[in-house]
């Protein structure tokens, strides 16, 4: 759709694509005068690039003063320790969270832009009279004219979305702006740390010769040994310290640059009508983190600050909400219509200290890498455990992704040739098996795979078919494939 096309549109037929009802069309009039109200809540989306849900000091990591202000953060809102994004991969997990739908349901099953019948969050807030933005990542949800942005900050006026300095000038423009006009806003504020390339890497001198502007200082620079290996990493080899500190480097930067965003909130008056949620999108790019459909792939660290609503200080222990979740939770939060078509459920409920059912599992996607490495993989996870069926698999096919060019995975290959351990897991990160499944409370980090364990015989099975039948009810593009390679025929009743 173009931009003249989209202008064309009269109230009537907006409202007609996102689902409402010819009785609401009789009314339309009076909906609109309400929803142009600037009562609406506020609503700021922070994401960050790449970062794992267990890098902040409120999720556990020792490494010191690497995130004060979303520790902050947290102690005045409600942190979710069950959420996963969609995909653990930049624009497809971008694409699930602003439409509500998965990856091959939305049409960005890869770096894609959405199909054109898909109606985006920011096509509902701008109909109800929202000024949208989006600082950085601007290329990742497209086409453009589908999210309706009134104001635009490319990554390259943001020191390449690493700026924090240039983070607070911008937003508080935004918001003054939206003050400034009586109306509401929504704002996509996108941080690029702690996405490679790292500070102090090869690759960032590489950046910086090609012109990238790239901050050439950061405020706290940590050591190697300072670094906290996570668990489905080696913690013996020094090349993998040596990353991890560079790593944690950018999540510290990264830490600043959401500060700054919401002392630029604060400084205008916005904050008590503002709802403020925060995620990653995908896991950091190491082995076994990012593009693939482990825990540390797509669990993300989700808090979400809403005043008067959200308890201070809260943590939800136990539902599993998704990136398709947030579109239904925004409308629903804004008074706004429901829109057809979407997979996610509103997590509004939880918000406010209610049960809510349906929130015991998650489903996670992956499909095509940034160099279009087509490795489709689908995954079913509850707190006992893991089901993840890899249908590139095959014994030959070689995986290939972004995490590999740096130093921990050639550290990880080094180190194969003389420690079989290393080695095995290297090899199994190449070449994988069509099906895997962890029993995730006593092997948190899925290392042994017990794919072929009678004693989880009846349990694979449940989740075999629960798999089937959501592949069924979304028309999955790999469904013929999953039911002969797995022998399913039927889902669960």
């Amino acid at each position: 759709m173009t931009n003249s096309r989209q202008n064309s549109y009269t109230r009537r037929s907006f409202l007609t694509d996102l689902g409402v009802s010819a009785a609401t069309l009789a009314i339309a009039p009076q909906v609109f005068a309400k929803e142009t109200s600037p009562s609406r809540p506020n609503v700021l989306l922070i994401t960050v690039d790449d970062m794992n849900w267990d890098s902040l000091g409120v999720t556990g990591c020792k490494v010191p003063d690497i995130s004060p202000n979303i520790d902050a953060l947290a102690a005045q809102g409600l942190r979710f320790e069950q959420a996963h994004v969609t995909c653990a991969v930049c624009q497809p997990s971008r694409s699930a969270i602003m439409t509500g739908r998965y990856p091959h349901r939305s049409g960005a099953m890869g770096f894609e832009a959405i199909k054109d019948d898909v109606p985006t969050l920011t096509e509902s807030l701008r109909a109800a009279g929202y000024m949208n933005g989006i600082m950085a990542k601007v290329p990742h949800l497209a086409p453009q004219e589908k999210f309706c942005w009134d104001t635009v900050i490319e990554a390259k006026k943001l020191a390449d979305g690493r700026g924090p300095k240039l983070y607070y000038q911008h937003s508080k423009a935004f918001f003054e702006k939206a003050k400034a006009a009586g109306k509401p806003f929504f704002l996509m504020a996108n941080s690029q740390d702690p996405h490679r390339p790292f500070p102090n890497s090869d690759q960032e001198t590489a950046y910086m010769e090609a012109g990238i502007p790239i901050p050439k200082k950061v405020d706290r620079h940590y050591k190697p040994e300072e670094a906290e290996v996570p668990g489905f990493l080696p913690d013996n080899l020094p090349d993998v310290k040596t990353e991890l500190a560079q790593y944690y480097t950018a999540v510290h930067r990264c830490d600043q640059s959401v500060g700054e965003v919401l002392r630029a909130l604060k400084e205008t008056g916005m904050e008590d009508n503002t709802i403020v949620v925060f995620l990653s999108d995908n896991g950091m790019s190491f082995p076994y983190s990012k593009t693939n459909c482990y825990d540390f792939s797509t669990k993300t660290p989700m808090i979400v600050r809403w005043p008067g609503k959200v308890k201070p200080g809260s943590v939800n222990h136990d539902d599993f909400v998704s990136g398709i979740d947030f579109m239904p939770t925004v409308l629903e939060a804004a008074g706004l219509p429901k829109v057809k078509g979407m997979d996610g459920n509103s997590f509004v409920p939880l918000l406010k200290g209610k049960k809510q059912n349906g929130r015991d599992h998650v489903f996670t996607f992956f499909s095509l890498t940034s160099g279009r490495g087509s490795y489709p993989m689908r995954c079913l996870r509850n707190k006992k455990y893991s089901y993840i069926y890899n249908d590139w698999s095959d014994g030959q096919t070689i995986f290939r992704n972004e995490p590999q060019a740096g130093l921990t995975f050639k550290a990880m290959q080094a180190a194969a040739e003389t420690d079989p351990a290393i080695a095995e897991r290297v090899n199994f990160f190449l070449y994988r098996v069509t099906e895997e499944f962890y029993n995730v409370e006593a092997d948190p980090y899925e290392k042994k795979n017990l794919i072929n364990d009678p004693k989880y015989k009846a349990e694979i099975g449940k989740m075999r078919a629960e798999m089937l039948r959501m592949m069924v009810s979304t028309k999955d593009p790999i469904l013929e494939s999953f039911k002969k390679k797995t022998g399913v025929s039927a889902p669960n009743p």
